[in-house]
């Protein structure tokens, strides 16, 4: 399983339109509205890097009010859970 976070720049009037669009796609497990330098992030989760590769350069790529892209892949994750297991003295 591969896991990304797209951040998008939305042209303000169509960011609310575009970020259902997003929710609506395979492969999009969130979408949120964000503050900040960015209007929307996805938490992308896909198969391989292909899968990846077609939401982004054949889906994504389709929606005209979107400014900019920035694809972040995730190498690890580190939950809460995994975070107090590390810390964790045995108590």
């Amino acid at each position: 399983m591969l896991t990304a976070i797209i951040l998008f720049s939305i042209e303000k009037k169509h960011i609310n339109e575009v970020a259902e669009q997003l929710a609506n796609m395979p492969g999009i497990s969130e979408v949120y509205s964000v503050s900040g330098s960015y209007d929307v992030a996805a938490i992308v989760r896909v198969r391989a890097n292909e899968d990846l590769a077609d939401l982004v350069t054949q889906k994504i790529s389709q929606i005209d009010s979107i400014i900019r892209t920035e694809t972040m892949l995730a190498f690890q994750t580190h939950s809460k859970h995994d975070l107090e297991a590390m810390f964790s003295v045995g108590v």
